[in-house]
């Protein structure tokens, strides 16, 4: 009997989730007079959503290959900066770490739409506004508290030990550092990078405040400013085939990576 109930939980928050998926796919191969057609599966099959996305007058192209750059770029800076510093909070013993570290997950919980008009100003007087840098910076203020603090609980759970075998053996802190500790934080290392690329790839509010040229508009961006044939009309077909477009990456990675990401939401669990 638990058993069952278990299972039919299982299933009940796997449909939770994966039914908003599965109608959005499902939209995208709709005709747009088909588009609101309640139908689980469309009738006839058609690439017009899909077309209308990657016409020349949208750009849609250079959109995904600008959240690449933004969210490639973001997650390799905040990844370097947030593994020397969860490092260095976990290991090294000095006065107000534990103010540091309240400081770190306090920023985290400021929403980002305070930010944006500070923001705003700061990158015009700068010059920023419609660069990569604009976007960037930001994302990372929001990616390096989750990754400095997912870290240091993971760096904080590997034995000392190791370190001071390393450097009885000739390493200096750096060199154990760099061999010994972090392939053995490579699980949580790399989970950590998948979910600030996952949040990064979908940020939204700042890009759309920062940039207002269409060459460097990331997709989400792009999304919502798809237009219709109407002044006022909707293109849901065509947005439900770019949310596919821009979704369909982040699971394809997820899965190929589940086992990593696996290990490393257990790693510290299991130590």
């Amino acid at each position: 009997m638990r058993a069952a109930l278990r299972n039919g939980g299982v299933i009940g928050i796997a449909l939770y989730c994966l039914v908003p998926f599965y109608w959005m796919v499902v939209s995208s191969f709709r005709r747009t007079s088909d588009i609101y057609d309640k139908s689980p599966l469309p009738t006839p099959w058609s690439m017009e959503s899909y077309a209308a996305v990657f016409d020349e007058g949208i750009g849609f192209g250079q959109s995904l290959v600008n959240s690449l750059i933004v969210a490639g770029v973001t997650t390799a800076a905040t990844m370097l900066i947030g593994t020397m510093a969860a490092y260095a909070l976990a290991r090294l013993t000095f006065r107000g770490k534990n103010v540091i570290l309240a400081l770190v997950i306090a920023v985290s919980m400021f929403p980002g739409a305070l930010l944006i008009v500070p923001l705003l100003k700061l990158f015009t007087s700068i010059g920023w506004i419609n660069s990569y840098q604009a976007m960037i910076v930001p994302s990372m203020s929001f990616a390096l508290p989750l990754t400095v603090w997912n870290l240091t609980s993971f760096f904080r759970q590997l034995p000392y030990e190791l370190e001071q075998s390393a450097m009885i053996d000739g390493c200096t802190p750096l060199a154990a550092f760099r061999r010994i500790m972090l392939p053995l934080a490579a699980p949580g290392i790399f989970t950590t990078a998948i979910l600030a690329f996952i949040a990064t790839w979908n940020e939204f509010i700042i890009a759309v405040t920062m940039v207002n040229d269409q060459s460097r508009q990331t997709a989400t961006v792009r999304i919502a400013q798809f237009t219709g044939a109407a002044k006022f009309d909707t293109p849901f077909g065509t947005q439900m085939a770019a949310s596919v477009l821009v979704t369909v990456p982040l699971v394809i990675l997820v899965l190929f990576c589940q086992r990593r990401i696996v290990a490393g939401l257990t790693a510290g669990a299991l130590k």
